[in-house]
């Protein structure tokens, strides 16, 4: 008779601890004379502090600064009659989002519910306030629910699809955004009319999805053997490394169409993304190259020993490694990338930062800025939030850390 020990992550606490709070409440914070104190102390700061934040959001806190604007935060002055265009993309990326969670995560979880009841919450507010959009909010829950559905009722083919959606997307989401021609059912609208949390995403998802291939690529090229290729990715990464992000864009919007023939332009936003993905692809060909040194000369030979050619072995064996490796580092790059957009307000484009800035000039809502910087620093954190949560599950998923 063979005994199996348990794990260590099987091994359960003493039963007091287990199952009474007075007793994880002694062992974590009231175990010596010393931690009670702290305890205490720590506490009533705490409360106190909540007490007063409390206070503020519900008493003292005038929100008409963002109830009144909320369209302009969203979309900026992008024609409200063509808002059908920015609906069609969110139920489809809430299909995608509950695609996703169930070829992936396959259970729904204490995030879903809260993202579930976000949407439900924001539209009982917009309900509150009277405004017609609130059923489109509730559209957006359906359409997850729907999409995590299909791919629990069809799992064989649920990751193909999502896989494809996802590659499709961004190309749609241009398109449909943008439209084409001067007439017709999608008329064409111009970036300056783009604006608030619309063209922050957009700024942000453009710039991770071109600078992550360009990044690994400038990695590549700064361990090959070939010392031009070597060389010029070297300098790339260098300069654009040593220059402050704000530097680039001023000199996109500012200095650019100085060298520019007579009778050439280039659309402001277009120049915003082009200096957003040279500084994100610098930076990430850093981190990439860091993934590529940890991966030990026996996984290199082992390729050569069965014959791989160098492409096949860098697409097959090596970067796959190497960027399960540097997941949580790329990840804190694209949440920083995206807090990053918000430097564009400053040479003009009317983003989230630049479409509060615009609200805080209007005589009607002066000393409101502490609500304005808090919605705003709230939608941020979500977003951040749901991408570091994202990489988690990836993790997991991907058993980083455990094999």
């Amino acid at each position: 008779m063979t005994t199996q020990l348990s794990s260590v992550s099987e091994v359960l606490p003493p039963p007091t601890e287990r199952y009474t709070i007075l007793g994880w409440l002694h062992k974590n914070l009231f175990s010596s004379w010393f931690n009670s104190i702290l305890s205490i102390v720590a506490g009533s700061f705490v409360a106190v502090v909540l007490v007063g934040i409390i206070k503020w959001v519900f008493v003292s806190a005038q929100w008409a600064v963002v109830n009144d604007n909320i369209a302009l935060y969203m979309k900026g002055q992008y024609p409200g009659a063509q808002d059908w265009r920015l609906w069609v993309l969110i139920y489809l990326a809430a299909l995608l989002v509950g695609l996703m969670w169930s070829s992936y995560f396959h259970r729904v979880d204490v995030i879903a519910w809260v993202l579930v009841s976000i949407f439900l919450v924001l539209a009982i507010w917009l309900l509150l306030l009277g405004k017609a959009a609130w059923w489109k909010l509730l559209l957006v829950d359906g359409f997850g629910i729907v999409g995590f559905s299909l791919g629990q009722r069809f799992p064989n083919v649920s990751k193909r699809l999502t896989i494809l959606l996802l590659l499709l997307y961004m190309p749609l989401v241009l398109l449909i955004i943008r439209g084409f021609g001067t007439d017709g059912f999608i008329p064409q609208i111009g970036t300056n009319l783009w604006g608030g949390l619309l063209l922050s995403l957009l700024l942000a998802i453009i710039g991770i999805v071109f600078s992550f291939p360009i990044g690994v690529l400038l990695a590549l090229g700064r361990q090959s053997q070939m010392p031009a290729l070597k060389t010029l990715s070297i300098i790339y990464i260098e300069v654009i490394r040593g220059v402050p992000l704000i530097t680039l864009l001023f000199m996109g919007q500012l200095m650019l169409p100085f060298f520019l023939p007579a009778g050439i332009s280039i659309d402001r936003v277009i120049r915003a993304v082009v200096a957003i993905i040279m500084f994100a692809a610098a930076y990430m060909a850093e981190n990439v190259r860091g993934g590529l040194q940890s991966i030990p000369v026996g996984q290199y030979e082992a390729a050569d020993a069965i014959g791989l050619s160098g492409y096949r072995k860098m697409l097959n064996i090596i970067l796959p490694q190497a960027l399960r490796t540097v997941i949580p580092v790329l990840v804190g790059q694209f949440i920083g990338l995206f807090k990053d957009t918000s430097l564009v307000a400053l040479v003009g484009l009317l983003d989230l930062l630049g479409i509060a800035r615009g609200i805080l000039a209007n005589p009607s809502y002066i000393g409101r800025q502490l609500e304005v910087f808090v919605f705003i620093a709230l939608i941020y954190w979500i977003f951040s939030y749901a991408m570091s949560y994202a990489a988690r599950r990836l993790e997991i998923s991907l058993g980083v850390g455990e094999r």
